[in-house]
């Protein structure tokens, strides 16, 4: 009697094992505060350690915001100059329905669980569903437009329709709600979510949501889904033959990314208490496109790096060059792409076999130096 082939599967690692050098990352940022606290001795909310919770919101909040870019570009290779306009989105809903609606609900209305009010939590719940819709929708329109016109056509057509949502923004006839050009300031938040008076809970939050956005986004990336989407990316000709609609999963690739650049959004109106229109702008589309290009398309942990050099770059250029500093700044970019043309994390995945049989190599000649031949 013949035996039963023996199947051995490859041992796969956990994904805490898998994502270990990230999490170390985040273990480091949750003690970074307290640290700086015994450090200088100011407290948590007060002077320099206050400050660099203020640094490390801003660049928490904005490599989420490229992260979600690069669901587009590096894995749907798609280009688009009109991200901002789910980020700006979800920053102005946000902010409109803080400042208008949610006062006259509060003080209307009281949602009690046994003698805890709960009516601000479920205020931030509906908030935040209405910012998860506004995403999906403008993702949706995105995704309506990509499926006659694709390359630099699509391209400028999305920066047509974000410039027609900055343009709305700024008009005159809104004044009053979205305040036009000065934009919607002084959002009222509850206290324990205003970044002034608890800069930690704020920090803390904007931590969370980059844990979270980045592990699930690398879930969507590696699921079944996501590999048809890269798919796409490489030979949409070839997934129809086999049987796939490109429209479809290049509308799943611009909602997933809207909803997470809304939120985004939704959190950079609470550390600022406003929405401006700059959010809304091209401008912030290209911060998201240099930071992804910086950090290496593709990588999810590229974006991560691409926000920390751009927010070192923005805090030390000015005070180092002045007015000059875009102008180095460039110069730095120009540097990236040249030597390193698939940014500092894509390069280094291409190449890290390389250096690693070189290193390897060069071990093994210094021990053959060491050791004397035998006769």
């Amino acid at each position: 009697m013949a035996e039963k082939p023996i199947s051995i599967k490859p041992a796969v690692k956990p994904w805490y094992k898998r994502e270990t050098a990230f999490l170390v990352f985040i273990g480091l940022m949750i003690a970074f505060p307290f640290v700086m606290n015994l450090i200088t001795g100011t407290g948590l909310n007060e002077g320099i350690t206050k400050f660099w919770q203020g640094q490390l919101i801003t660049f928490f909040i904005m490599a989420v915001f490229a992260m979600s870019y690069d669901l587009l570009i590096g894995y749907g290779g798609i280009l688009s100059f009109g991200h901002a306009a789910s980020f700006g989105g979800g920053a102005y809903a946000f902010a409109l329905l803080m400042k208008f609606w949610a006062p006259n609900f509060t003080s209307n209305y009281r949602i009690m669980v046994g003698s805890v009010d709960i009516t601000m939590g479920i205020v931030l719940l509906i908030i935040l569903l209405v910012v998860l819709t506004i995403s999906v929708l403008i993702g949706l329109l995105f995704a309506a437009t990509s499926i006659r016109l694709k390359g630099s056509y699509f391209a400028m057509l999305t920066l047509a329709i974000s410039s027609a949502f900055f343009i709305l923004i700024k008009a005159t006839d809104f004044h009053q709600w979205t305040g036009a050009d000065e934009g919607l300031h002084g959002v009222p938040l509850p206290a324990w979510l205003n970044p002034t008076q608890n800069r930690l809970t704020v920090y803390l939050i904007s931590l969370a949501f980059l844990l979270v956005s980045y592990l699930v986004m690398k879930r969507m990336v590696n699921s079944p889904t996501g590999r048809v989407v890269v798919a796409n990316r490489e030979n949409e000709d070839r997934m129809r033959m086999i049987g796939y609609n490109p429209v479809v999963f290049r509308a799943i690739a611009f909602v997933a990314s809207s909803i997470f650049a809304g939120i985004a959004g939704m959190l950079f109106s609470i550390w600022n208490m406003s929405a401006t229109p700059t959010m809304i702008s091209a401008v912030t589309t290209f911060n998201a496109l240099i930071m992804t290009i910086m950090g290496g398309m593709g990588t999810l942990v590229g974006p991560i790096f691409g926000a920390a050099i751009s927010q070192v770059i923005q805090q030390f250029f000015y005070t180092w060059f002045g007015a000059r500093w875009p102008l180095v700044f460039g110069i730095l970019f120009i540097l990236i792409v040249m030597f390193l043309p698939y940014g500092i994390v894509g390069t280094w995945h291409l190449r890290r076999f390389q250096v690693k049989n070189g290193w390897q190599r060069f071990l093994n000649l210094v021990r053959a130096r060491r050791t004397p031949d035998k006769e």
